[in-house]
């Protein structure tokens, strides 16, 4: 059943009894591609929400500002890579393309994201990491933010059936919110497997002193969807996913590998850390925000060591676009220009040393944290500069599950296997020979060496102003020039030419891996 439910602890406490063991990853990482079934690892995905390179203590950040020692450990305990890319600098497409292994911009949705009341965007036939895992005999959840859209139709009906959904993809199971955090939904969505599939209860009645009043607004101004059911409080929110998953690891067990796909709200706006970690940081709430991420991170870490899980899970942690730096998107709002000036004020660089952030097509929205954690298979203490994409998440963990694609105009059209990497092999050519990456607005790039070519074309009906100096063709070379400060196309319009023709042929064949 899928349920809308309270944030109380008798719901709580019957959801999780009808939870199906099963945890795994979901993020650009792979192993042994002739793992047999004894050595096949459990799989954890952590994705941030607008996660910026230089957010994390390991990536550069101030640590007189934020610390993060636990995402740290996983750094100090595996591998650090330095350049992993989003397919997309927002959220919906980063996610579609980590789950299928396939560019965004190749279905309908060609520019932004989803509604809050959208229809499923995955088709229930696509591979995807749930669905490849769970044929390999893995248990598979997904904890946290969705954003993938509920349902057949649009608008869909959060009251009525949810289906499909993530059930319908290959996850066991899912607890989570439909799209962002604070979205005009306000509620969880709990799914539970019945003989008659699954469904949505609406719960009548249950009104609580914290339920936001329907008729208001929130965050962005705009008013609630009115859903009878008692609204998420914000800043328990992440506590709460955390509590799920953890909670959820503990019904795991040896005899039958797990796969989880956790998906926290942080650092996504607005900044609404705990009471635990609100006012730990120099950096405003968006500091404290961080840190309540990495609390998470650490929380997940301690349940799996608990469990006896920590030797044999192959843990990732990622973002899936780069961080909000301009102010917020709604920073007319005085609690969301508070938590983001005071943080950039402080001297917060959230990109680290990239061009602009989340939306842009320029370095900062794409970059993004990663690193890969498994005991006695990844190199601990170890450093990759090697380009990598987490569109590259699925066909790396086929490779470590022994699992054979389909062709690839049949699935995982865009995913390429990154495993010699993440183990630190030695490879005479890079594993990712190229890159395309996708903003907000619909514009391409395409990276190949040192070179990076944008496309300059905007796919929306009307050009954000904010954004004018990416609609036009340019070109750098991130070595000499990381910044993106001094477009070369007039100097080298035969390499402009040249990725202009790649990033064709990738469009007109309909898969771009080798």
């Amino acid at each position: 059943m899928t349920k809308l439910i309270p944030f109380a602890a008798a719901a709580i406490q019957k959801s999780l009894r009808t939870i199906v063991p099963s945890l795994a990853l979901s993020a650009g990482i792979t192993m042994a591609a002739t793992a047999s079934p004894e050595t096949k690892p459990n799989i954890v995905l952590v994705l941030a929400d607008d996660l910026g390179y230089g957010s994390v203590s390991c990536y550069g950040a101030d640590t007189n500002l934020v610390r993060t020692p636990n995402i740290d450990r996983l750094a100090t305990q595996g591998r650090r890579f330095t350049d992993a890319t989003a397919s997309s600098s927002v959220c919906s497409p980063s996610r579609y393309s980590i789950l299928t292994g396939r560019y965004c911009w190749r279905t309908s949705l060609k520019f932004e994201v989803l509604g809050n009341q959208a229809p499923l965007h995955i088709e229930t036939n696509r591979l995807t990491l749930a669905s490849l895992l769970k044929s390999k005999g893995y248990q598979t959840a997904a904890i946290g933010k969705w954003h993938l859209g509920f349902g057949a139709t649009r608008p869909n009906d959060l009251t009525k059936t949810l289906r499909p959904g993530p059930l319908d993809i290959g996850f066991d199971y899912f607890y989570g919110l439909p799209a962002n955090h604070a979205d005009p939904t306000g509620i969880y969505v709990d799914t539970e497997t019945e003989a008659d599939g699954l469904k949505t209860t609406k719960i009548e009645g249950l009104r609580s002193p914290v339920l936001k009043p329907f008729g208001s607004n929130y965050y962005t101004g705009k008013p609630y969807l009115g859903i009878d059911a008692p609204q998420r409080v914000d800043t328990e929110v992440m506590p709460h996913f955390t509590d799920k998953a953890v909670e959820w690891l503990g019904q795991q067990t040896t005899n039958q590998p797990f796969f989880l796909y956790f998906a926290p709200v942080a650092v996504h706006e607005p900044a609404t850390p705990s009471a635990k970690t609100r006012g730990t940081s120099a950096a405003g709430n968006y500091g404290d925000w961080i840190h309540e991420l990495d609390l998470s991170v650490g929380k997940i870490l301690a349940a799996l060591d608990a469990n006896g899980f920590g030797s044999n899970t192959l843990v990732i942690f990622t973002s899936d676009n780069g961080g909000e730096n301009h102010f917020g998107m709604h920073a007319w709002l005085d609690f969301e220009a508070e938590a983001n000036l005071k943080a950039i004020a402080a001297g917060l660089k959230m990109n680290g040393p990239w061009r602009e952030g989340k939306h842009s097509i320029y370095e900062g929205g794409l970059r993004e944290p990663f690193i890969a954690r498994w005991p006695g298979k990844i190199p601990a203490h170890s450093v990759s500069d090697e380009p990598i994409s987490l569109v590259d998440t699925l066909a790396t963990t086929a490779a470590i599950v022994g699992y054979s694609l389909p062709a690839r105009t049949a699935g995982a059209e865009d995913s390429f296997n990154v495993l010699p990497a993440l183990l630190g092999e030695n490879h005479a050519a890079p594993v990712r020979p190229f890159l395309v990456e996708h903003s907000a607005d619909g514009v391409f790039a395409v990276r190949q060496g040192d070179w990076k070519w944008i496309e300059g074309v905007c796919a929306k009906p009307n050009e954000p102003k904010a954004r004018e100096n990416e609609f036009h063709a340019q070109l750098y070379n991130l070595k000499a020039d990381p910044t993106e400060s001094h477009d070369v196309i007039g100097e080298h319009p035969q390499i402009a030419a040249q990725l202009a023709a790649l990033l064709e042929t990738f469009r007109k064949q309909g898969y771009s891996r080798n």
